[in-house]
């Protein structure tokens, strides 16, 4: 979305297995210790969820998101769409896929058919246009990521003409083909540790409060 609106920016990577998203600094900007989050230097503005953000990058620039309240409001169900439907199923089928350590058939293929589902809802949808609301917008740059990893979580895009067609146009834009390249440099540990897995992964209440005292402290 920043290169698509042209906008400068300067990208921290955050350590999530070494803790850094309770660091007291990232929580506020991110209270939900989790990535993406924004700070804008032009105005101070900070704001986390990528929603939101792709919301306020939109507005700030007056790019990829329609002046009328009918197409405004197109867009931005497709947004929630993927917030609340497509962003988590494929986020929980990632974890069961690429995460655990051991077999657990039944949430594999519970989010495994959920994804499938999602991705022939897009499907539907792309039969008559050329992007989920009509025109290129924020809803399909919400989208796109969680379309992307399709071979690692299992699925099939061929079977998918439409979403095909959509997915393929999309990874033509320069701007998407920089958003993929980018942190492809970055250092990763592929074997996670006992102890970056129990930051990670073991995360409850009390990690939240503890958290927050620490930055109330």
């Amino acid at each position: 979305m920043l290169e698509e609106c042209g906008l400068s920016y300067n990208v921290i990577p955050v350590s999530i297995g070494e803790g850094d998203q309770f660091a007291p600094d990232f929580l506020k900007i991110s209270p939900n210790n989790r990535m993406p989050a924004i700070v804008d230097q032009e105005t101070g503005v900070s704001v986390f969820e990528g929603g939101a953000i792709l919301m306020y990058l939109a507005e700030k620039t007056d790019a990829l998101l329609p002046d009328t309240d009918a197409g405004r409001y197109e867009v931005m169900q497709w947004l929630f769409w993927q917030a609340g439907g497509l962003g988590p199923m494929a986020g929980q089928l990632s974890h069961f896929v690429n995460y655990t350590r051991e077999d657990v058939p039944y949430a594999h293929k519970r989010y495994a058919d959920e994804y499938d589902r999602l991705l022939a809802v897009m499907d539907v949808r792309l039969r008559d246009r050329d992007y989920l609301a009509g025109d290129y917008s924020i809803a399909d740059i919400a989208s796109f990521p969680w379309v992307l990893p399709y071979k690692r979580l299992g699925n099939d895009l061929d079977k998918f003409k439409n979403l095909r067609r959509w997915f393929d146009s999309l990874k033509q834009r320069s701007a998407v083909r920089k958003g993929i390249e980018l942190g492809r440099d970055w250092k990763r540990n592929e074997r996670q540790s006992d102890s970056a897995r129990s930051i990670i992964f073991g995360q409850d209440s009390q990690t939240v409060f503890d958290a927050a005292n620490r930055a109330k402290d």
